[in-house]
Protein backbone atom coordinates (compact mmCIF):
# COMPACT_ATOMS: atom_id res chain seq x y z
CA UNK A 1 0.00 0.00 0.00
CA UNK A 2 1.23 3.32 -0.55
CA UNK A 3 0.93 6.11 2.14
CA UNK A 4 -1.85 8.81 1.76
CA UNK A 5 -1.35 12.13 1.89
CA UNK A 6 -4.32 14.16 1.85
CA UNK A 7 -2.71 17.74 1.59
CA UNK A 8 -4.89 19.17 -1.56
CA UNK A 9 -2.70 19.73 -4.18
CA UNK A 10 -2.21 23.44 -6.02
CA UNK A 11 -0.97 23.34 -9.70
CA UNK A 12 2.69 24.03 -9.56
CA UNK A 13 5.90 24.15 -12.37
CA UNK A 14 7.38 21.05 -12.37
CA UNK A 15 10.65 20.64 -9.89
CA UNK A 16 13.12 20.45 -12.30
CA UNK A 17 14.92 22.59 -14.62
CA UNK A 18 13.09 21.26 -17.83
CA UNK A 19 9.57 20.32 -18.64
CA UNK A 20 7.62 17.20 -18.59
CA UNK A 21 7.73 14.84 -21.74
CA UNK A 22 3.62 14.52 -22.18
CA UNK A 23 2.53 10.92 -23.72
CA UNK A 24 -1.42 10.94 -24.44
CA UNK A 25 -3.41 7.34 -25.51
CA UNK A 26 -6.88 7.67 -26.85
CA UNK A 27 -8.09 10.62 -29.06
CA UNK A 28 -11.56 10.08 -28.79
CA UNK A 29 -14.26 12.69 -28.39
CA UNK A 30 -12.87 13.74 -25.42
CA UNK A 31 -9.43 13.14 -25.53
CA UNK A 32 -8.24 15.00 -28.75
CA UNK A 33 -9.04 18.42 -27.39
CA UNK A 34 -7.80 17.62 -23.86
CA UNK A 35 -4.16 16.41 -26.09
CA UNK A 36 -4.55 19.02 -28.75
CA UNK A 37 -4.80 21.98 -25.93
CA UNK A 38 -2.18 20.71 -23.14
CA UNK A 39 0.20 20.18 -27.05
CA UNK A 40 -0.30 23.63 -27.67
CA UNK A 41 -0.02 25.24 -24.18
CA UNK A 42 3.61 25.49 -23.82
CA UNK A 43 3.04 23.41 -20.23
CA UNK A 44 4.91 20.17 -21.57
CA UNK A 45 8.10 19.35 -23.46
CA UNK A 46 7.74 20.04 -26.91
CA UNK A 47 6.43 18.08 -29.07
CA UNK A 48 3.91 15.86 -26.67
CA UNK A 49 3.79 12.19 -27.92
CA UNK A 50 0.04 10.59 -29.46
CA UNK A 51 -0.82 7.78 -29.84
CA UNK A 52 -4.14 6.03 -31.07
CA UNK A 53 -5.43 2.69 -32.15
CA UNK A 54 -7.19 4.54 -35.28
CA UNK A 55 -3.73 5.66 -36.54
CA UNK A 56 -5.63 8.25 -38.66
CA UNK A 57 -6.73 10.22 -35.40
CA UNK A 58 -3.45 10.66 -34.20
CA UNK A 59 -2.50 12.15 -37.50
CA UNK A 60 -5.03 14.61 -37.83
CA UNK A 61 -4.18 16.10 -34.37
CA UNK A 62 -0.74 16.36 -35.26
CA UNK A 63 -1.43 18.08 -39.19
CA UNK A 64 -3.55 20.60 -37.09
CA UNK A 65 -0.85 21.69 -34.06
CA UNK A 66 1.83 20.80 -35.85
CA UNK A 67 5.18 18.59 -35.44
CA UNK A 68 6.59 21.29 -33.42
CA UNK A 69 4.07 20.72 -30.72
CA UNK A 70 2.70 17.19 -31.00
CA UNK A 71 3.83 13.70 -33.23
CA UNK A 72 2.38 10.73 -33.70
CA UNK A 73 4.01 7.52 -31.17
CA UNK A 74 4.48 4.62 -33.18
CA UNK A 75 3.82 2.21 -30.77
CA UNK A 76 2.73 2.58 -27.05
CA UNK A 77 6.20 1.32 -25.89
CA UNK A 78 7.79 4.33 -27.22
CA UNK A 79 4.51 6.34 -25.31
CA UNK A 80 5.28 4.76 -22.14
CA UNK A 81 9.15 4.19 -22.47
CA UNK A 82 10.47 7.90 -23.33
CA UNK A 83 7.45 10.46 -21.88
CA UNK A 84 7.39 11.42 -18.12
CA UNK A 85 3.50 12.04 -17.96
CA UNK A 86 1.61 9.68 -19.32
CA UNK A 87 -2.15 10.60 -20.05
CA UNK A 88 -5.10 7.50 -21.40
CA UNK A 89 -8.65 8.52 -22.42
CA UNK A 90 -10.27 5.11 -23.31
CA UNK A 91 -13.65 3.87 -23.88
CA UNK A 92 -14.73 1.57 -21.40
CA UNK A 93 -13.35 -0.36 -18.68
CA UNK A 94 -12.26 -3.28 -20.46
CA UNK A 95 -9.73 -1.03 -22.49
CA UNK A 96 -8.36 0.54 -20.07
CA UNK A 97 -7.35 -2.60 -17.80
CA UNK A 98 -5.98 -4.10 -21.41
CA UNK A 99 -4.16 -0.96 -21.93
CA UNK A 100 -2.32 -0.87 -18.16
CA UNK A 101 -1.78 -4.01 -17.88
CA UNK A 102 0.23 -3.58 -21.67
CA UNK A 103 2.30 -0.46 -19.96
CA UNK A 104 3.02 -2.57 -16.84
CA UNK A 105 4.35 -5.60 -19.60
CA UNK A 106 6.62 -3.30 -21.20
CA UNK A 107 8.15 -1.24 -18.49
CA UNK A 108 9.09 -4.25 -16.80
CA UNK A 109 11.06 -5.49 -19.57
CA UNK A 110 13.22 -2.71 -18.85
CA UNK A 111 12.44 -0.99 -15.39
CA UNK A 112 12.49 2.82 -15.44
CA UNK A 113 15.41 5.13 -14.41
CA UNK A 114 13.30 8.33 -14.00
CA UNK A 115 9.89 8.95 -12.08
CA UNK A 116 7.06 8.15 -14.45
CA UNK A 117 3.17 9.48 -13.64
CA UNK A 118 0.13 7.96 -14.98
CA UNK A 119 -3.22 9.21 -15.27
CA UNK A 120 -6.04 8.25 -16.35
CA UNK A 121 -9.02 10.48 -17.44
CA UNK A 122 -11.37 8.01 -18.49
CA UNK A 123 -15.28 8.14 -18.19
CA UNK A 124 -15.11 4.47 -16.98
CA UNK A 125 -15.54 2.35 -13.76
CA UNK A 126 -13.50 2.19 -10.59
CA UNK A 127 -9.84 0.36 -11.80
CA UNK A 128 -7.77 2.74 -9.97
CA UNK A 129 -7.34 0.30 -7.46
CA UNK A 130 -6.36 -2.77 -10.27
CA UNK A 131 -4.07 -0.01 -11.73
CA UNK A 132 -2.56 1.39 -9.11
CA UNK A 133 -1.41 -2.10 -8.00
CA UNK A 134 -0.01 -3.33 -11.14
CA UNK A 135 1.90 -0.07 -10.96
CA UNK A 136 3.19 -0.12 -7.71
CA UNK A 137 5.17 -3.32 -8.75
CA UNK A 138 7.23 -1.36 -11.18
CA UNK A 139 10.46 1.41 -9.57
CA UNK A 140 9.30 4.99 -10.11
CA UNK A 141 5.82 4.47 -11.20
CA UNK A 142 2.96 6.51 -9.95
CA UNK A 143 -1.28 6.76 -10.51
CA UNK A 144 -3.18 9.66 -10.47
CA UNK A 145 -7.01 9.35 -11.24
CA UNK A 146 -8.05 11.92 -12.75
CA UNK A 147 -11.96 11.95 -14.12
CA UNK A 148 -13.08 14.41 -15.94
CA UNK A 149 -16.98 16.18 -16.54
CA UNK A 150 -18.52 17.96 -19.61
CA UNK A 151 -19.29 17.31 -23.02
CA UNK A 152 -16.78 17.53 -25.82
CA UNK A 153 -17.70 21.03 -26.55
CA UNK A 154 -16.48 22.22 -23.28
CA UNK A 155 -13.22 19.93 -24.03
CA UNK A 156 -12.49 21.62 -26.95
CA UNK A 157 -12.73 24.89 -25.61
CA UNK A 158 -10.77 23.88 -22.44
CA UNK A 159 -13.66 24.60 -19.85
CA UNK A 160 -14.03 20.88 -18.40
CA UNK A 161 -14.27 19.80 -14.70
CA UNK A 162 -11.72 17.54 -13.72
CA UNK A 163 -11.68 15.53 -9.89
CA UNK A 164 -8.14 14.24 -9.08
CA UNK A 165 -6.96 11.88 -6.41
CA UNK A 166 -3.67 10.29 -5.97
CA UNK A 167 0.09 11.14 -4.69
CA UNK A 168 -0.02 14.36 -3.30
CA UNK A 169 3.52 15.42 -5.45
CA UNK A 170 2.59 13.88 -8.73
CA UNK A 171 -0.84 15.82 -8.38
CA UNK A 172 0.69 18.67 -8.42
CA UNK A 173 2.74 18.13 -11.53
CA UNK A 174 -0.39 16.44 -13.07
CA UNK A 175 -2.42 19.80 -12.23
CA UNK A 176 -0.20 22.30 -13.65
CA UNK A 177 -0.64 20.50 -17.23
CA UNK A 178 -4.42 20.11 -16.85
CA UNK A 179 -4.58 24.10 -16.39
CA UNK A 180 -5.54 24.39 -20.72
CA UNK A 181 -8.08 21.99 -20.77
CA UNK A 182 -10.02 22.76 -17.24
CA UNK A 183 -12.12 25.34 -15.99
CA UNK A 184 -11.66 23.65 -12.05
CA UNK A 185 -9.77 21.28 -10.79
CA UNK A 186 -11.03 19.53 -7.52
CA UNK A 187 -8.58 17.45 -5.42
CA UNK A 188 -10.57 14.75 -3.54
CA UNK A 189 -7.27 13.38 -1.56
CA UNK A 190 -4.62 10.71 -1.71
CA UNK A 191 -7.17 7.79 -1.90
CA UNK A 192 -6.23 6.25 -5.46
CA UNK A 193 -10.68 5.32 -5.43
CA UNK A 194 -11.93 8.72 -4.59
CA UNK A 195 -11.95 10.22 -7.78
CA UNK A 196 -13.42 7.86 -9.53
CA UNK A 197 -15.81 6.82 -7.05
CA UNK A 198 -16.93 10.35 -7.10
CA UNK A 199 -17.59 10.12 -11.09
CA UNK A 200 -19.74 7.35 -10.65
CA UNK A 201 -21.73 9.14 -8.41
CA UNK A 202 -22.02 12.39 -10.04
CA UNK A 203 -22.85 9.96 -13.20
CA UNK A 204 -25.73 8.68 -11.55
CA UNK A 205 -27.12 12.37 -10.41
CA UNK A 206 -26.57 13.81 -13.75
CA UNK A 207 -28.29 10.91 -15.92
CA UNK A 208 -31.00 11.27 -13.09
CA UNK A 209 -31.55 14.55 -13.94
CA UNK A 210 -31.83 14.06 -17.54
CA UNK A 211 -34.88 11.15 -16.80
CA UNK A 212 -36.65 13.68 -14.74
CA UNK A 213 -36.10 16.32 -17.78
CA UNK A 214 -37.66 13.91 -20.21
CA UNK A 215 -40.56 13.13 -18.18
CA UNK A 216 -41.07 16.94 -17.89
CA UNK A 217 -40.87 17.19 -21.33
CA UNK A 218 -43.08 14.44 -22.29
CA UNK A 219 -45.62 16.14 -20.03
CA UNK A 220 -45.60 19.48 -21.47
CA UNK A 221 -46.61 18.09 -24.65
CA UNK A 222 -49.02 15.59 -23.42
CA UNK A 223 -50.26 18.63 -21.47
CA UNK A 224 -50.97 20.78 -24.47
CA UNK A 225 -48.31 23.88 -23.41
CA UNK A 226 -45.91 21.93 -25.56
CA UNK A 227 -42.05 20.81 -24.82
CA UNK A 228 -41.15 23.99 -25.59
CA UNK A 229 -42.22 26.11 -23.11
CA UNK A 230 -41.73 23.70 -20.50
CA UNK A 231 -37.43 23.66 -21.68
CA UNK A 232 -37.89 27.82 -21.79
CA UNK A 233 -39.43 28.06 -18.04
CA UNK A 234 -36.27 25.20 -17.15
CA UNK A 235 -33.85 27.36 -18.74
CA UNK A 236 -34.85 30.31 -16.25
CA UNK A 237 -35.57 28.54 -12.86
CA UNK A 238 -32.81 25.88 -13.82
CA UNK A 239 -30.56 26.92 -15.49
CA UNK A 240 -28.14 24.12 -15.34
CA UNK A 241 -25.22 23.76 -18.39
CA UNK A 242 -26.19 19.32 -18.24
CA UNK A 243 -29.77 20.23 -18.48
CA UNK A 244 -29.98 23.29 -21.27
CA UNK A 245 -27.94 20.57 -23.36
CA UNK A 246 -29.78 17.82 -22.84
CA UNK A 247 -32.78 19.28 -22.91
CA UNK A 248 -32.16 21.32 -26.44
CA UNK A 249 -31.10 18.02 -28.01
CA UNK A 250 -34.24 16.21 -26.66
CA UNK A 251 -36.44 19.26 -28.18
CA UNK A 252 -34.44 19.35 -31.54
CA UNK A 253 -34.15 15.56 -31.83
CA UNK A 254 -30.14 15.94 -31.67
CA UNK A 255 -29.73 12.35 -30.94
CA UNK A 256 -26.68 11.55 -32.89
CA UNK A 257 -24.21 9.98 -30.29
CA UNK A 258 -21.30 10.48 -32.61
CA UNK A 259 -21.38 14.18 -31.28
CA UNK A 260 -22.43 13.59 -27.65
CA UNK A 261 -22.50 10.54 -25.56
CA UNK A 262 -23.25 7.65 -27.09
CA UNK A 263 -25.74 5.81 -25.31
CA UNK A 264 -23.66 2.34 -24.98
CA UNK A 265 -21.39 4.55 -22.69
CA UNK A 266 -24.60 5.76 -20.53
CA UNK A 267 -25.56 2.16 -20.02
CA UNK A 268 -22.28 1.47 -19.15
CA UNK A 269 -21.68 4.10 -16.58
CA UNK A 270 -24.85 3.76 -15.18
CA UNK A 271 -23.73 -0.14 -14.47
CA UNK A 272 -21.15 0.86 -12.68
CA UNK A 273 -23.51 3.54 -10.35
CA UNK A 274 -25.44 0.95 -9.57
CA UNK A 275 -22.41 -1.78 -9.08
CA UNK A 276 -21.12 0.44 -6.54
CA UNK A 277 -24.99 1.05 -4.60
CA UNK A 278 -25.10 -2.63 -4.41
CA UNK A 279 -22.09 -3.34 -2.98
CA UNK A 280 -22.51 -0.15 -0.33
CA UNK A 281 -26.48 -1.61 0.24
CA UNK A 282 -27.63 1.68 -0.89
CA UNK A 283 -30.85 1.98 -3.00
CA UNK A 284 -30.93 4.33 -5.99
CA UNK A 285 -34.02 3.92 -7.65
CA UNK A 286 -33.63 7.01 -9.56
CA UNK A 287 -30.74 5.66 -11.44
CA UNK A 288 -32.47 2.35 -11.84
CA UNK A 289 -35.17 4.02 -13.84
CA UNK A 290 -32.69 6.27 -15.79
CA UNK A 291 -30.65 3.18 -16.62
CA UNK A 292 -34.14 1.35 -17.85
CA UNK A 293 -34.91 4.24 -20.06
CA UNK A 294 -31.87 4.01 -22.00
CA UNK A 295 -32.19 0.43 -22.25
CA UNK A 296 -35.32 0.75 -23.52
CA UNK A 297 -34.43 3.56 -25.86
CA UNK A 298 -31.36 1.59 -27.49
CA UNK A 299 -33.56 -1.64 -28.05
CA UNK A 300 -36.15 1.03 -29.92
CA UNK A 301 -32.87 1.86 -32.11
CA UNK A 302 -31.44 -1.31 -32.73
CA UNK A 303 -35.41 -2.43 -33.87
CA UNK A 304 -34.89 0.64 -36.02
CA UNK A 305 -31.67 0.15 -37.73
CA UNK A 306 -32.89 -3.89 -38.34
CA UNK A 307 -35.66 -2.75 -40.25
CA UNK A 308 -33.88 -0.12 -41.93
CA UNK A 309 -35.82 2.98 -40.23
CA UNK A 310 -33.14 4.61 -37.97
CA UNK A 311 -31.91 8.31 -38.67
CA UNK A 312 -29.01 7.86 -36.75
CA UNK A 313 -26.15 5.22 -36.45
CA UNK A 314 -25.27 6.01 -32.80
CA UNK A 315 -27.69 7.04 -30.54
CA UNK A 316 -26.86 9.91 -28.07
CA UNK A 317 -28.06 9.54 -24.06
CA UNK A 318 -30.40 12.08 -24.53
CA UNK A 319 -32.63 9.77 -26.62
CA UNK A 320 -33.52 8.06 -23.21
CA UNK A 321 -37.05 10.70 -24.17
CA UNK A 322 -37.74 7.88 -26.11
CA UNK A 323 -38.70 5.53 -23.37
CA UNK A 324 -40.93 8.22 -21.34
CA UNK A 325 -42.34 9.56 -24.82
CA UNK A 326 -43.54 5.41 -25.96
CA UNK A 327 -44.74 5.17 -22.60
CA UNK A 328 -46.73 7.97 -22.75
CA UNK A 329 -48.20 6.73 -26.36
CA UNK A 330 -45.97 9.08 -28.74
CA UNK A 331 -43.60 8.54 -31.33
CA UNK A 332 -40.15 7.90 -29.96
CA UNK A 333 -38.15 9.67 -31.65
CA UNK A 334 -40.60 12.59 -33.67
CA UNK A 335 -41.39 15.07 -30.87
CA UNK A 336 -41.53 17.93 -33.54
CA UNK A 337 -44.94 15.89 -35.16
CA UNK A 338 -46.89 16.45 -32.28
CA UNK A 339 -45.70 19.72 -30.97
CA UNK A 340 -46.36 21.51 -34.57
CA UNK A 341 -49.62 20.22 -33.93
CA UNK A 342 -50.06 21.52 -30.41
CA UNK A 343 -49.05 24.97 -31.03
CA UNK A 344 -52.45 25.38 -33.84
CA UNK A 345 -54.36 24.79 -30.75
Amino acid sequence: MRPIDDRPAHPSLPERSYLLKVGWYGLGAMGYFMARNIATSGRAASPILVYNRTAAKAERLVNEVGTSAAVVASSPAQLVTECDVIFTNLSTNEVVQHVYSDFTKILSKSLPTESKIFVDTSTAGNNAVEIDKLLISLSRCHFVASPIFGPPAAADAGQLTIVVSGDYHCKKKVAHLLIPVSRKILDVGGNIERAPTLKLVCNGMLMSANELLAEVLTLGEKSGIGAQAVYSLMKEVMPTPSLIIYGDRMLNQHFDGTKGCAIDLGVSVLNDARRLAAGLNCPTPTIDIAHQSLVTARSIHEHQKQTGTNRWDVLDCSALIASRRVSAGLEPFESDVRDNHTCMR
